[in-house]
């Protein structure tokens, strides 16, 4: 993913300012899968022009402001919902790349926001049912007048350099011989540079040094934000932990194993390491 700003053409709002219409967008959930439209060459956000001889159940619905102008909302539905003809629930994150850049952006949003009001319905202070705060994105408990805003987990990512060699990892998690970055997530009371020299040395054992800010992408995987660093090796062999990562080592340009792409930061610190090595 680029820095492109999503900004440039989203304005976000809590409330609608007027009638949307059938020209509105809808980021429709079921869990973690979107619902899209699949009569073009790549998967389209469906309009609310679509559903007027469908019939679908929506459990919540709640205004995310405009995009290029055109009134959007996030929606849930149940989970034994069907798709509507010519439309799919697929897996958010299989639309990384599919979907324009800001699109996605906006979809990670969307979901962030849906699972955050699927988790957030009762107060965790007094039990009493939740209510949208309507001059902000949060929830409001009309019992003893908590206040809960969207959880965001802030994590690390981190490309480790020795000399022209950048150090990659397998998590146990990852499909075989796929490799990445070292990531990890943000303690309480912890800066993102002592969180960067934790992980590395937790799982695989060496030291770092000059840790430098790159970037960040928001994740919402369910609701992280990614926040990407280089560093320089300083000392230590590489002993993985076993529990999260099985298998690291250093990589070179002309032996890098099958890892990510460059629309996520993962993909693009790896490409700003072995840009910067060429340059000298």
């Amino acid at each position: 993913m680029t820095d492109s700003n999503l900004y440039d053409r989203y304005v976000p709002a809590n409330l609608p300012d007027g009638d949307e219409g059938e020209v509105a967008q809808l980021f429709i959930f079921n869990d973690a899968q979107m619902l899209v439209k699949l009569n073009s060459e790549h998967p389209g956000i469906p309009a609310a022009e679509d559903f007027n001889a469908v019939e679908m159940e929506f459990l919540s619905k709640q205004y995310l402001g405009k995009l290029d102008g055109y009134p959007c909302y996030c929606m849930e539905v149940a989970g034994a919902a069907a798709a509507p003809p010519g439309m799919a629930f697929q897996d958010l994150r299989s639309l990384l790349g599919l979907l324009e850049e800001e699109v996605f952006l906006l979809a990670g949003r969307a979901f962030q926001i849906v699972n955050w009001n699927r988790m957030s319905k009762f107060c965790g202070r007094c039990a009493a049912m939740t209510e949208w705060k309507q001059t902000e994105l949060a929830k409001l408990c009309p019992g003893c007048g908590a206040v809960y805003y969207p959880r965001i987990s802030p994590a690390v990512i981190v490309a480790v350099v020795r000399g022209d060699q950048i150090l990659l990892a397998h998590n146990k998690n990852f499909r075989p011989k796929w490799y990445s970055v070292l990531a990890g997530f943000v303690e309480p009371g912890e800066t993102f540079e002592a969180c960067v020299m934790r992980e590395i040395m937790e799982e695989v054992g060496i030291k770092v040094k000059n840790v430098r800010y790159f970037g960040s992408q928001p994740w919402p995987f369910p609701d992280s934000l990614m926040v990407g660093f280089t560093a320089e090796y300083d000392s230590g062999e590489i002993i993985v932990d076993g529990e999260e990562i099985d298998a690291a080592g250093w990589y070179g340009r002309d032996n890098l194993p099958p890892r990510p792409k460059n629309n996520t930061i993962a993909g693009r610190l790896i490409e700003s390491v072995f840009s910067d090595i060429d340059k000298g």
